[in-house]
């Protein structure tokens, strides 16, 4: 495939690798102190890390799963934005200021003054189990473009090759600098997988023979009995896995999956921890959410364009005058990169694949070190106290970096397993990466609503409430239901509506709990 990239597609690689080295070089400053490694020092601009945050959630996720849900489907994920305000007005109004006030390094430190240690190492390790699942399922949509670019195909070993060498990139790229590096980078990845997106979509609109008004025209009108493409807001009501982009889904479970992103999940969180004070980080999620809605527009107009451009033939053979109607010969899945390396002018192919580079950078990067400062912060440095032992920063940033390797390990191996959990469910590419984070936010959700709400709950219903929060939606997973139920009872719900039944049953768990008698445990 590679055969497939002319001299100016080379020559952007080129560049491309130069900024890479060059910003590597100016950005991986050894960290000296946890403080510099985990939160950049509290001395990060608030615009930078707005834009880190909006790579962060948006990344390989988007940058496939955006053309492939325009292409399947329609704009009604935009709406899911509604859902992310309100959640961004709750966590800058309950969450934020209560992190900067108890000067913590991970969320999870805030459990700790009502339930003892081991109530935040049990939210930490929750969240490092679920940010493997989710990471791993960003990592591996990352994977299936480079596999794309370098195999030509999307077989299990070329998957698996490329995961593996996004992971061992990801990892050198970031490991020394800490969270400043990976902010800075989040930043140049942004920038570079954006003007992708909008060289794409110039070049796939003057590919397309018809006017504008045209365009919107046959895109509202798709095909005989089919809504339009243009469809904003869905007001069925749906409770299965094809409604949960409806307009009930995002009133209700997409502001739970946002509080739990902007608030609960280190991944997320440590970036608006680097800010300077509880204003200024606040200031970032809300830009960064409002930053989200034209990129995430940008991606979706891509696979739109594609459903005219190979669904279409009617419009394109219009324009036609000495070669064949461009027809899709791949899976749906493949669509963006089918085009990117069958259809897409020579240089642009190349700064779309560095794009592709770019987001799949952005993705592994995003997960390293959050993940490692809750192996640190949150397990590693207690557990070397209660023995006695005391260590200098240097030696945690040292514990630091190897608990990235050891995280970027874990994150490869999960994007592997994906290849094949994606491809038995046949789950669309946005809703999959979505979905496995319903997992660990259950019972993290339930969890924090009655310490922040409550004087109820006990160390013994934290970890019960975090362990069925889990279970939960595993159990209303179709593959799980067929394994335990009849075939008659196998219900199809969508992960919204999972994440609302396990945040609701987790919260009463937790509630159940009283500290009258238990104090908290080490």
């Amino acid at each position: 495939m590679l055969g497939q990239y002319s001299l100016a597609d080379v020559m952007v690689f080129v560049a491309y690798g130069l900024v890479l080295l060059g910003s590597g070089w100016l950005f991986n400053r050894k960290s000296q102190s946890t403080q510099d490694y985990f939160l950049g020092g509290n001395k990060m601009s608030m615009w930078v890390v707005a834009i880190s945050v909006l790579a962060t959630s948006q990344s390989a996720a988007t940058f496939l799963g955006g053309p492939d849900q325009g292409y399947r489907g329609d704009l009604t994920y935009l709406a899911t934005n509604i859902g992310a305000f309100i959640a961004v007005g709750f966590v800058a109004i309950f969450l934020i200021p209560k992190f900067y006030e108890q000067r913590v390094y991970t969320v999870y430190e805030l459990l700790e003054q009502r339930f003892g240690e081991r109530a935040k190492r049990e939210a930490g390790m929750m969240y490092l189990f679920g940010r493997v699942f989710a990471s791993g399922a960003r990592l591996y949509m990352a994977a299936i473009a480079v596999a794309m670019i370098l195999f030509g195909n999307i077989d299990a070993e070329s998957v698996i090759t490329a995961t593996l060498l996004l992971t061992f990139i990801g990892l050198i790229y970031t490991v020394y600098g800490g969270i400043r590096t990976i902010i800075y980078s989040d930043v140049l990845q942004a920038v570079v997988y954006v003007s992708a997106a909008i060289a794409v979509i110039i070049v796939l609109y003057n590919a397309i023979p018809v006017s504008f008004g045209e365009l919107i025209q046959a895109l509202q009108n798709p095909a005989p009995g089919e809504s339009s493409k243009l469809t904003l807001i869905d007001t069925n009501v749906d409770f299965s896995s094809s409604g949960v982009f409806n307009i009930w889904s995002v009133l209700t479970g997409f502001v739970l999956l946002n509080i739990a992103a902007f608030g609960l999940d280190q991944d997320m969180t440590q970036r608006v921890l680097t800010c300077k004070d509880a204003k200024e980080g606040s200031k970032a999620i809300l830009m960064s959410v409002v930053m989200v809605i034209p990129v995430m527009l940008l991606f979706i107009i891509i696979g739109l364009l594609l459903f005219i451009y190979y669904q279409r033939p009617d419009i394109m053979a219009s324009g036609q005058t000495d070669g064949p109607v461009p027809t899709f010969a791949g899976e749906a899945v493949t669509i963006f990169m089918y085009y990117v390396l069958t259809e897409i002018p020579a240089g642009v192919r190349g700064l779309v694949t560095i794009g592709i580079i770019a987001a799949a950078l952005s993705t592994l990067n995003s997960g390293l070190n959050s993940m490692s400062s809750v192996v640190i912060q949150d397990i590693y440095r207690p557990w070397q106290q209660r023995k006695g032992k005391q260590h200098n920063d240097a030696h945690y940033v040292k514990a630091g970096r190897i608990g990235m390797a050891v995280v970027a390990a874990a994150l490869g191996l999960m994007a592997c397993l994906c290849y094949y959990w994606q491809q038995y469910t046949d789950t669309p590419l946005l809703q999959f990466a979505l979905s496995v984070m319903v997992f660990s936010y259950s019972g993290l959700l339930g969890v924090y609503f009655v310490t922040l709400f409550s004087k109820r709950g006990s160390r013994r219903s934290v970890t019960t409430a975090l362990v069925v929060g889990f279970l939960v939606p595993l159990l209303m997973q179709p593959y799980t239901q067929q394994l335990l139920l009849p075939a008659e009872w196998v219900t199809d719900i969508g992960f919204t509506w999972q994440l609302m039944i396990g945040t609701a049953i987790s919260t009463l768990i937790c509630l159940a709990g009283s500290q009258t008698n238990e104090a908290p445990s080490k």
